[in-house]
């Protein structure tokens, strides 16, 4: 009898072992959350936990950083391999670009953004609503952050952005226990990669799901009008940019600008030199390849013609100035001065490929109103 007592309470033993390790791994099963078009980040989303791994924080960065978001306090991670660790719900934290703030607003977090560096070039309506009440803090410029306003604000986290890594003050906030976060939305080559990364903060704000509906939705429809614009008769070439101190900025035939043109089924003239940036050239150049664009698009910060002759009187020599189709994003601002679009533009792709289908083919959009771009005054 007491040997088999002893093999009673061993198989019950063993039994509550196993039943134990087997519902440990079913909740940390990976949830069915991923990133499909954006190239400098990744997600693995679990029950209680989430990693996010920043593989492109900036421009030919040779560092990945791991974050590790715990939804929860009874699950078990080795921390040490992380660079940093957050623990929700979050209660407080700042941001470092205009185009981290619509994802905030549109996940229901903005409510506990209290930081922001030089708040002028904020639009969002919700947001300047926050400023005047005096719920977030101007801390300063990003390469000159108010160290002593950001440690008395003391956030959960900080979401910062760096051009090659050498923000200084950033390690002064990791030293004062304030997570840094980097976001390299902006690297982003492809309209929907920059899109994506609202993942990237549905992860951190433990909004997976929210953020996931969110994105399809905007995946949805700019496949749909990239399809309508295939429907197209017409393709018209299309020129960009403008002259800054003697050169001429346009994008680069790859870059996220480009692919919004070729999707919207247009002839960008630069479509055939390679690079995610921009290009720089000379006038003479853009005059004798592109004066007879039929569209410009983007000319820079003019919105009148009159301020683009006092410029440079030799615009005039364009096709798209003299038959008056040139359109401009400057027009759009908000309160402070901020431009729309760039701010909520690369979070909203599609919205961006409905005006240039207006633009380069009205016939397929008759009932549509311009989001960002207006003619020129």
């Amino acid at each position: 009898m007491k040997y088999f007592f002893y093999i009673l309470c061993t198989a019950f033993v063993l039994g509550c072992q196993n039943s134990s390790k087997e519902t440990t791994k079913i909740e940390s099963k990976q949830l069915g959350y991923s990133v499909k078009h954006a190239k400098g980040f990744s997600i693995e989303v679990y029950k209680d936990f989430a990693i996010i791994e920043v593989e492109k924080p900036w421009p030919n960065s040779k560092q990945n950083y791991r974050y590790l978001v715990q939804y929860t306090s009874t699950h078990e991670q080795d921390k040490g391999n992380f660079d940093a660790v957050i623990s929700t719900p979050i209660s407080s934290y700042i941001l470092s670009s205009t185009t981290h703030i619509p994802s905030a607003e549109s996940l229901g977090v903005l409510n506990k953004l209290v930081g922001f560096p030089n708040t002028d070039f904020i639009s969002s309506k919700a947001a300047r609503k926050r400023i005047k009440a005096g719920k977030i803090t101007d801390v300063g410029q990003n390469q000159q952050l108010t160290t002593e306003l950001i440690l008395n604000l003391n956030p959960d986290v900080f979401v910062g952005f760096s051009v090659d890594g050498a923000n200084k003050a950033y390690s002064v906030f990791e030293k004062a226990g304030i997570p840094i976060l980097y976001n390299g939305d902006w690297v982003e080559s492809t309209p929907l990669g920059k899109a994506e990364w609202i993942k990237f903060f549905g992860a951190l704000f433990n909004k997976n799901k929210l953020a996931q509906q969110q994105f399809e939705a905007i995946e949805n429809a700019y496949h749909k009008t990239k399809q309508l614009a295939k429907t197209a008769k017409n393709k018209p070439k299309v020129i960009s940019g403008s002259l800054y101190n003697d050169k001429w900025y346009l994008p680069n035939g790859t870059s996220w600008q480009a692919q919004f043109i070729k999707d919207a089924n247009a002839n960008y003239m630069y479509k055939n030199i390679s690079g995610s940036g921009s290009l720089a050239l000379a006038f003479e150049s853009v005059l004798n390849k592109a004066s007879e664009a039929d569209i410009w698009i983007s000319p820079g910060s003019y919105t009148s013609y009159e301020a683009m002759l006092n410029d440079q009187p030799h615009y005039k020599k364009f096709k798209a100035f003299s038959k008056k189709t040139v359109y401009s994003v400057a027009q759009q601002k908000g309160e402070t001065g901020g431009v729309l679009f760039y701010e909520l533009a690369p979070n909203r792709p599609d919205l961006v490929l409905k005006d240039l289908v207006k633009i380069f083919h009205p016939e397929l959009l008759p009932n549509y109103n311009l989001h960002f771009f207006s003619p020129l005054q």
